[in-house]
C-alpha cells in the first residue's frame, strides 16, 4: 500500500559510512552523533545501523535522546552533550549515561544527582577553544577542573574525558583550526597536571575527523557525515554515501490550459496547456517554503521544477505533455543514482547546509528501512 510520502534510509550506508571515518580516524574510536532523531534518519534504527559499521560510542544532544536510547536496549557509551536546570540526572547516572559538564552549576547538581544514585556520574569536562558557544575558558576552567576533581575525590563523579568543539573545521586552512586545536591542548595539559586522568579527549566533528588528522585524539565525533553527507561539499563526498531518499506518490494528475495560475499567490503560470501533478507533502513535513518555483524533483523519469508555492501539505510541479499517474512514485531527494536531486542539491539552491534539509523532515513522513534493521 502506497503511504503520501516516506523518507527511506539505508542502512547499510550508514554502517558503511562509519567505516569510512574509521579509516579517516585511523586509531582514534569513532562516537557516532544520533541527535535530532540522528539527523531526521531515525535515533534508534541508526545508531543499531552505526554500531553495526564499528562506532564504539553514542552521542547525543539532548538528554532525553539517551534515556531513548537506554529503553531500546542499547548499552554502548553514551554521551549527553547539552544539559538544563532540573534535567533528571540521577536517571542518567543510574543508566550509566555520560554527561558533559562546562559549568559549575551543572558539575554540582551532577554530583549530587550522583550521591542520590548512589554511584559516581561519568563527566567529560567541556572547554571553550574559541567556538564562544559551550564550556568553559580561561580562570572558568581552572574552577572546573578544580572543582570536578574535588568531586572525583569524594567519589561523586569520574572524570573520564575532555571535549571541546570546533568553530570552522568546514573551512579549510582557517586559522582558528590550529588556534582551537592549539588552546584544547594546552587545557588538557593544564587539567592533566592538576591530577585529571582522562579516558578519552574529543574535538572532531565530521569535518575534523575527515580533514584534520591533528584533532583526531582519543575519539573523533562525526555528525553529518554517518548519513552520507559532505560536511564539506567543496572536497568532494570522501566516500560517503546519502542514506535518505525522500520519495512521494501523486496525489492527482489533471490537465489544465495555458495561463493557469498555480498555488497561493498565483505566482506560476503555466506557458501552455500541460499536465499538474500534485506531490502531498509540504511545510508541514519539511519542504522548505523558500524552495517554491525553485527546487527540482524526479518525476517521470525527468526533473521536474516546484511550480508555484510550497503549501503546508502539497505543491505542484507541472509535468508538461508527459504522463503520469496518482500513486505514481516522485523522488525529492536521494543519492541521485537515478538521476534524482540530492540533498546537497537543495541546499546549494536554498543557500543553506544539507544537515537542514535533512533534519527537517516532520514526522508526518514515516520512515522506512528496506534493508531492514541491523
Amino acid at each position: 500500500m502506497n503511504v503520501p510520502a516516506e523518507a527511506r534510509v539505508d542502512l547499510g550506508a550508514i554502517a558503511d559510512n562509519v567505516g569510512v571515518l574509521r579509516e579517516r580516524a585511523r586509531g582514534a574510536e569513532v562516537l557516532a552523533m544520533v541527535k535530532a532523531e540522528a539527523y531526521g534518519h531515525g535515533l534508534v534504527e541508526a545508531a543499531g545501523a552505526a554500531l553495526a559499521g564499528g562506532a564504539t560510542w553514542l552521542g547525543v544532544a539532548k538528554l532525553a535522546e539517551a534515556l531513548r536510547l537506554r529503553d531500546a536496549g542499547l548499552t554502548v557509551r553514551t554521551l549527553s552533550c547539552l544539559g538544563v536546570p532540573g534535567e533528571p540526572y540521577e536517571e542518567a547516572v543510574a543508566r550509566d549515561i555520560d554527561l558533559t559538564v562546562g559549568a559549575l552549576w551543572l558539575l554540582d547538581e551532577i554530583a549530587e544527582a550522583a550521591e542520590r544514585a548512589g554511584r559516581p556520574a561519568r563527566v567529560h569536562l567541556k572547554a571553550d577553544t574559541g567556538m564562544t558557544r559551550g564550556g568553559a575558558r580561561g580562570r572558568d576552567w581552572e574552577e572546573l577542573v578544580d572543582a570536578a576533581l574535588k568531586a572525583e575525590a569524594s567519589g561523586r563523579v569520574s572524570v573520564v574525558g575532555a571535549m571541546s568543539h570546533f568553530a570552522c573545521a568546514d573551512e579549510p586552512g582557517h586559522p582558528s583550526i590550529a588556534a582551537q586545536i592549539g588552546a584544547f591542548t594546552a587545557m588538557v595539559e593544564y587539567a592533566e597536571k592538576a591530577g585529571a586522568r582522562f579516558e578519552v579527549r574529543h574535538l572532531s566533528n565530521s569535518a575534523g575527523a575527515l580533514t584534520v588528522p591533528e584533532a583526531r585524539f582519543d575519539l573523533v565525533r562525526p555528525g553529518i557525515a554517518l548519513y552520507g553527507l559532505s560536511p564539506i561539499p567543496a572536497l568532494g563526498t570522501f566516500g560517503l554515501r546519502p542514506a535518505m531518499t525522500l520519495a512521494a506518490h501523486a496525489a492527482l494528475v489533471k490537465r489544465v490550459p495555458a495561463d493557469s495560475g498555480v498555488s497561493y499567490g498565483l505566482t506560476y503560470r503555466t506557458a501552455r496547456e500541460t499536465n499538474l501533478a500534485v506531490v502531498p507533502v509540504g511545510y508541514g513535513d519539511g519542504i522548505p517554503r523558500h524552495g517554491s518555483n525553485l527546487l527540482e524533483v524526479l518525476a517521470g523519469g525527468r526533473r521536474r521544477t516546484i511550480a508555484g508555492r510550497v503549501c503546508m501539505d502539497q505543491f505542484v510541479i507541472d509535468l508538461g505533455d508527459d504522463p503520469l499517474a496518482a500513486g505514481d512514485e516522485i523522488i525529492l531527494f536521494g543519492p541521485g543514482d537515478r538521476g534524482e536531486p540530492t540533498a546537497q542539491e537543495w541546499a546549494d539552491a536554498l543557500g543553506t547546509i544539507s544537515y537542514e534539509i535533512v533534519t527537517r523532515i516532520g514526522v508526518r513522513v514515516p520512515r522506512a528501512y528496506p534493508g531492514g534493521a541491523r
